[in-house]
Order: structure tokens, then C-alpha cells, then sequence
């Protein structure tokens, strides 16, 4: 296959978690955007003698099945994906992809999602943060860190739209609502609104346009 006519090609790692279907239907949106697209959808499971580990369906902790059951399990995964995806974009004419693939991978899921996209000639991996924490340990952030070192293309990672849970530690607070008004009023002209102003100045300087020897204008941000 000459180069033009390869498909753009993306792997997605999956646990069945929440942070799965988000990483599934990142996958899916960007493919939709490609004129010629794969999804392929890795599992990686842990085994027990000849049998897959797999969370168990209906109480906590894991159940010991098959590779037969495991790959239908990923299947009926795939399938229900898909239908969801395309019915959300029904509207505006449902979802266009070339190919949606599953692969049922053993062991260590960080290598297998980065060798499963070196095998494929992967132009994007798209893996999930902060997912289940049960035998497959898939979408935990240090597999998804270790995939971004390990994979031989650029990594998408993606995470729900939300602030850390509260125990964490540093705790990120939410933005001033007063500030992002300042923003928004002034077209950026005005960063901080009045309580923050003082606080704010005393630890950042900012500059527009003034880098070394003019090549670019993107702003420098230097702290004290």
C-alpha cells in the first residue's frame, strides 16, 4: 500500500471502565473527522494458568474465564461502543469509519497497547487516566504514562473534565469566577480581577511579543 492510500491508523486501550468509553469515543471523533480511518480496540488481560482475568461482571474483584469468553467479552464491548457512538451522531449522519478492530493482548498493558501500535504502524494511541482499579490496571495513570514513553507515535491521553478528588494532594482550586468576567471584559487585557490582582502580581511578569530576535509572537510567562 503506497503511503497515500494508508489509513490513519488509531489504537485505544480499554479496561470497560468509564474512562474507557471516553477514550473509545475520542477515538471514534477523531476518526470520524479522516476520510479513511482505523479504530483498534486493545484488551489486555492478565492470565491464570490458561484462563484470562477479568473484572467480574456483577461484585468486586475478578472472575477467571476463558480466552474465548474474554475475546466475546471485547467483542460485545466493541459492538455496543460503536452502536452508542453512532447513534449520538445520528443528527448529523451517524458515524463514518473505515475499520474497527479488536485485539485481545496478554500480560503487561502498557507494552502491549505500544507494541500492538508499533505492529500496526499506529499514527495515534489514545489511552484513558484515572479508570478502575481492578486486575487489569489499564487506564491508571502510570500505565497511561508508560505508554506515552513506550509508544512510537504521539499519545493521546484523556481524562473526564473535572478537578482532582479533594484528598488529593496539591489541591487545584477552581478558577474566580470575578477573574474569568475580568478575561472575558477587557479581551485579556486585564488578567485578575481586584482581589487577585495584588496576589497574582507579585509572583508572575508578563511579556507579548518581545522574544529573542522576533521569530515568533507567541507571550513569555516568567515567574518569580
Amino acid at each position: 500500500m503506497s503511503e497515500p492510500d494508508k489509513p490513519y491508523v488509531i489504537v485505544v486501550g480499554v479496561d470497560y471502565s468509564p474512562a474507557s468509553d471516553l477514550a473509545v469515543e475520542q477515538a471514534f471523533e477523531l476518526a470520524s473527522a479522516r476520510p479513511s480511518a482505523e479504530v483498534h480496540i486493545v484488551n489486555v488481560v492478565r492470565m491464570y494458568g490458561n484462563q484470562a482475568l477479568i473484572d467480574a461482571p456483577t461484585e468486586p474483584g475478578f472472575a477467571a474465564v476463558s480466552m474465548a469468553d474474554a475475546n466475546a467479552q471485547l467483542e460485545a464491548y466493541v459492538d455496543q461502543r460503536k452502536q452508542a457512538y453512532s447513534q449520538s451522531r445520528a443528527p448529523s449522519g451517524g458515524m463514518r469509519l473505515l475499520r474497527v478492530i479488536s485485539h485481545l493482548r496478554l500480560e503487561a498493558p502498557a507494552q502491549e497497547i505500544a507494541q500492538t501500535a508499533a505492529d500496526l504502524d499506529a499514527d495515534l494511541v489514545v489511552v484513558g487516566t484515572h479508570g478502575r482499579r481492578g486486575i487489569s490496571r489499564l487506564l491508571l495513570g502510570s500505565v497511561a504514562e508508560a505508554v506515552v514513553r513506550l509508544a512510537p507515535c504521539p499519545v493521546f491521553v484523556v481524562r473526564q473534565k473535572a478537578l482532582p478528588e479533594a484528598n488529593a494532594v496539591p489541591q487545584i482550586e477552581p478558577p474566580c469566577p470575578r477573574c474569568v468576567d475580568i478575561r472575558r471584559e477587557t479581551a485579556g487585557k486585564e488578567m485578575w480581577c481586584a482581589d487577585h490582582r495584588n496576589h497574582h502580581g507579585q509572583r508572575h511578569t508578563y511579556h507579548q511579543g518581545d522574544r529573542v530576535a522576533g521569530e515568533t509572537e507567541m507571550p513569555l510567562v516568567y515567574h518569580h
